[in-house]
């Protein structure tokens, strides 16, 4: 038996893909609702676990869906199943992973290069996304609430609006 795991739709000018089961654009950003959450090889619990991840908020990115299973990434670049209870669609975002031994980022007072440093921010920190006009997008993390350059952000997709 053969899974189904995306079905494509053509809009009038592009094509976009959806989730067969929730109808939702794949891929998509959302987030681990747990700090236990089982990586599985395929999509169910007879499938080995992977690994496990130990951090609720970090984001993942859904690149499939199987019944109650969502196929998720990393932002590493691990890829498997998890059940789709384990998941939320709250935004989060990761501060520039890919550059570990970078200075922490600043958390500006408005969405401008020019605008006042808040905090700063370390690469991996885990931030709230409430919203991202496709350049910048506005956090929360803490006590703070601020904005950061999109381009440093993983947990949105380069040019993407966020409400």
């Amino acid at each position: 038996m053969a899974l189904a795991l995306f079905v494509a739709v053509a809009p009038a000018q592009a094509q976009q893909v959806v989730g067969p089961v929730t109808g939702l654009p794949v891929p998509r950003y959302v987030s681990l609702k747990s700090d236990h959450v089982n990586l599985r090889e395929g999509p169910s619990k007879d499938h080995a676990t992977k690994w496990i991840y130990q951090r609720a908020g970090l984001p993942v990115e859904i690149t499939a869906e199987f019944e109650t299973w969502r196929r998720i990434r990393d932002s590493e670049g691990a890829e498997g199943w998890v059940l789709h209870s384990l998941l939320s669609g709250k935004r989060t975002a990761l501060i520039a992973p890919w550059k570990k031994d970078a200075l922490p980022f600043p958390l500006r007072s408005g969405p401008s290069e020019n605008a006042d440093a808040i905090a700063r921010l370390a690469p991996g920190v885990i931030a709230s996304v409430k919203t991202c006009d496709g350049s910048w997008c506005r956090l929360k993390i803490g006590g703070y609430d601020g904005y950061m350059a999109q381009t440093n952000l993983w947990g949105v997709y380069p040019g993407e609006k966020v409400e």
